[in-house]
């Protein structure tokens, strides 16, 4: 009777200590579930929408989210001391070609596939260091760059991808540099171009729609459409319109059925009219376009995603004089001297894009864009371009949007913690964020830090 008592009394004792230690070990388990935390401490915050700073408060990054905005204490949070300076939403630019690191025939049909990989991987790395942390790709093979960054392995902005853009024969995004080229249409010899995912030349209803369903499952969060002629390609004059109403309408379709957008490259107002008549929702570059046109465009609340710096660089600067390119350059030069005023005279929804694609000299112009803006538009103006208004053309990618969890493009609990801390205020001179290699102390994306020199 004894031994059973002291048998029973030992596994009392020994349920109560587990017991006891239960709350213990789940304790220590939650902590170390818990995700990590950055404290921002002491800042001036530009949210992406307001007029003027909020001045003196914290932000608390969870994970790869702003928590909670204000005056904060966080026992476990890593603490950033802002001292007072400005943070600003990470900056977005609205057309970019992350693959396209040379003259575009250059990179399509010359360099070995592997080198131009390489390219791309440091470009983005050098993007997200000028502090943009997502940007719309609007044409090339960048799914596998996209994959890798979202995966960690290289370093570079979010990508919303264009994938393969879409032109007709003689088009925009037919890239070939010889006039005498052996069609694939005639002759069965495979584009590299459309081998490799950078463009598929089509012509006709059916032919458009099988290509718009071919960009579809590359994972495109839009649909780039080549409707007018351009700068970079030599055999389609500025004054050309591309691709008929139909065969546009029936992208659109396509696009459409898959919860998302086309955007064109288009310069004119016969090219940009009929793309609004087909249903198309973002005008990318239209340095020729005219009054009428520009309110037509605020009526529909048609995007227009202009470069005011590239509009002005002349052929020297962009090292293309002898080339068919040269008085094509000093036409954009020359024709888009009034569109901005437009744009902003009418109420027209405006993007800030680049597309200064090429050698790494003229990609880290990028930040320029923002000093060429001002000719036009306020500091305020311009940073709600590059940070919440572009975030409001990316939404039109709907269902097909990569990034879905959060809000981008603006600081208020709940976004994606894409982060920029600048040396001074950008609201009274935007030209800070023209130096970012001096002026941004502080880069974050997605709740990593990937700069702080504070």
């Amino acid at each position: 009777m004894k031994k059973r008592n002291i048998f029973y009394t030992l596994l009392a004792i020994t349920a109560l200590v587990a017991a006891l230690a239960l709350p213990q070990a789940q304790a220590k388990a939650q902590k170390k579930e818990a995700p990590p935390q950055v404290l921002i401490k002491n800042v001036n915050i530009f949210d992406g929408k307001s007029d003027k700073l909020v001045m003196g408060l914290d932000v608390l990054v969870e994970d790869n989210k702003i928590k909670r905005i204000g005056k904060i204490k966080a026992s476990r949070a890593e603490v950033i001391d802002g001292g007072g300076k400005t943070l600003i939403p990470g900056l977005t630019d609205a057309h970019v070609h992350l693959m396209i690191n040379n003259a575009p025939a250059v990179s399509i049909y010359e360099d070995p596939w592997a080198y131009v990989g390489a390219q791309a991987v440091a470009g983005a790395r050098a993007m997200l260091m000028r502090g943009f942390t997502t940007v719309r790709d609007v044409g090339g093979p960048v799914g596998g760059l996209k994959r890798a960054i979202d995966e960690g392995l290289v370093e570079g902005p979010r990508i919303l991808p264009s994938g393969p853009f879409i032109s007709q024969t003689s088009g925009h995004g037919d890239l070939e540099t010889s006039a005498y080229k052996l069609s694939p249409y005639f002759t069965g010899i495979p584009d590299k171009s459309a081998l490799l995912g950078w463009a598929y030349v089509a012509d006709g209803v059916p032919e458009v729609t099988k290509a718009a369903r071919e960009v579809l499952r590359t994972g495109a969060a839009q649909i780039k459409v080549m409707a007018g002629g351009g700068v970079s390609s030599y055999f389609d004059p500025l004054d050309t319109t591309q691709y008929t109403l139909e065969e546009l309408k029936a992208i659109v379709t396509e696009a459409e059925h898959w919860g998302t957008y086309v955007l064109v490259h288009a310069y004119t107002d016969a090219a940009v009219r009929l793309a609004i008549e087909a249903g198309v929702k973002c005008i990318d570059h239209g340095p020729f376009l005219q009054e009428e046109t520009l309110k037509l465009m605020a009526e529909k609340g048609v995007w227009l995603s202009p470069q005011a710096y590239l509009f002005g660089m002349t052929p020297e600067e962009l090292n293309i004089v002898g080339t068919p390119s040269e008085s094509k350059m000093r036409q954009v030069n020359k024709g888009s001297a009034n569109l901005l005023k437009w744009a902003k005279q009418y109420g027209v929804k405006i993007a800030w894009g680049t597309d200064l694609f090429g050698p790494p000299a003229k990609q880290a112009q990028q930040p320029l864009e923002f000093v060429a803006r001002a000719k036009f538009f306020t500091p305020v103006e311009i940073l709600k371009q590059a940070t919440s208004e572009n975030a409001e053309l990316f939404k039109l990618s709907g269902l097909r949007h990569p990034y879905p969890e959060g809000p981008l493009g603006v600081i208020q609990e709940g976004a994606y913690a894409d982060l920029v801390i600048v040396n001074g205020n950008p609201l009274k001179d935007i030209t800070l964020l023209a130096d970012p290699e001096k002026n941004l102390q502080l880069i974050m994306k997605d709740g990593k830090i990937y700069k702080n020199t504070l």
